[in-house]
């Protein structure tokens, strides 16, 4: 692992899940940003001394100075987002596996680099979008793979959360810190961290790629640099539209992630914070309330499941059906069991490349005076804009009086 040592709350979530199946073991570390930090996080963590790193670049040397088969199998990179692309590009490079969190990198650039660097080294690569993990977020996306839903029409998706409706990253909250600090977190604030999830999980349900999309972002805490709340509407293509809603301001919320999908034959809608259940509303028949655990699911819900129906599965449990199918996968393309169950079913470095290039398309059509902003890769006009923190230096987010924002 590199990051997530002492006080650092996803690191401890990280570590959490994956180890909880048996699979995978906690066997070397570089986990803070200074040595004397990272050494004593390793320590109390029970990590042999040999395979504690003062930093990143020391454990990807002390890792192949060792006999291939004694070194980690994968890296997790649990770092803040400006760390992300150089420990997995260098660590992708030298034939390392890898679970990076999200987002995955800053630019559009750095994430085309890490997908070719990806390809050519042939490794496993896996980016933590954990929603993706919950039994009833796969049953959604079988349903609508297999038609229950008809041709879908609408995608509305939502996460709402309160945490930074105060000026919190003044006292003294180190997640507050980074998180809204545009030279560590990027060029969004709610939509990086949080609007990204919605983004991911609407695709992972629907299949359904973003054509077009029109933003408004604002900074609502006055001295607050990026965005802490988001508000879109998207074409995807095909013809089906959406709505996207990514808020850290939302006083009173704590982690409401919700989706709702609409198709000619029916709908279904899925809450984070009651996510062992899942609502089918099938046109003109009752609806139904489909719960995690029974035999009536589809396989890769089944899979992902660990306990009788009753027993309620959360947060941990979902991040940890990213490790084990990374783990899975990993041991595939060792020739070690057979590429069934959990392997090959988390987030890909493709999802990871989509996520950052929405992003920047968010932030683009928010500053933008067009109406709406060609979302793909690359579109027919002169390519992608380039979009960094530059374009947000000196800019405030909120409604600026003497300008427009009715796109």
């Amino acid at each position: 692992m590199v990051g997530g040592g002492s006080g650092a709350f996803i690191g401890a979530v990280h570590r959490a899940a994956a180890v909880m199946d048996g699979q995978i073991e906690v066997a070397a570390g570089a986990l803070s940003s200074t040595e004397e930090k990272s050494l004593a996080s390793g320590r109390e963590l029970g990590l042999p001394e040999g395979r504690v790193y003062g930093s990143w670049t020391r454990m990807l040397e002390g890792e192949l100075a060792l006999p291939e088969e004694d070194r980690v199998d994968f890296v997790s990179v649990v770092t803040p987002n400006h760390v992300h692309f150089p420990v997995a590009h260098a660590f992708v490079k030298a034939g390392f596996n890898v679970v990076l969190d999200k987002p995955m990198v800053h630019t559009t650039e750095q994430a085309e680099e890490l997908v070719d660097a990806v390809e050519k080294a042939g490794v496993v690569f896996a980016v933590t979008y954990q929603y993706t993990g919950y039994p009833m977020v796969k049953q959604a996306r079988h349903m609508v793979r297999e038609g229950h839903l008809g041709e879908i029409r609408k995608v509305i998706v939502e996460y709402n959360q309160g945490w930074l409706a105060r000026n919190v990253e003044e006292t003294g909250a180190k997640q507050a810190e980074w998180r809204t600090d545009p030279g560590r977190s990027g060029i969004a604030g709610a939509i990086g961290d949080i609007g990204s999830h919605a983004e991911n999980l609407a695709a992972t349900i629907t299949g359904l790629e973003i054509s077009e999309l029109c933003a408004d972002l604002t900074s609502f805490v006055p001295g607050r640099r990026l965005d802490d709340d988001g508000n879109l509407l998207l074409r995807y293509e095909g013809g089906a539209k959406g709505v996207l809603i990514a808020s850290q301001i939302s006083a009173g919320e704590e982690n409401d992630l919700r989706i709702r999908v609409y198709g000619s034959e029916g709908g279904l809608e899925w809450r984070q914070e009651e996510p062992n259940r899942l609502l089918f509303k099938p046109d003109g028949a009752p609806e139904q309330v489909l719960k995690r655990g029974n035999d009536y699911l589809c396989e890769d819900a089944k899979n992902a499941t660990r306990v009788p129906p009753g027993h309620p599965e959360a947060f941990i449990e979902a991040f940890a059906n990213v490790y084990s199918s990374v783990a899975a996968t990993i041991r595939v393309a060792r020739g070690e069991q057979p590429g069934d169950g959990m392997a090959h079913d988390f987030p890909t470095v493709h999802d990871g490349a989509r996520g950052v290039r929405f992003i920047e398309k968010v932030v683009e059509s928010h500053l933008s005076d067009e109406k709406w902003t060609d979302a793909r890769e690359h579109p027919a006009t002169d390519g992608p804009a380039k979009v960094g923190k530059d374009a947000l230096e000196g800019r405030n987010l909120s409604r600026d009086p003497g300008r427009s924002f009715d796109h």
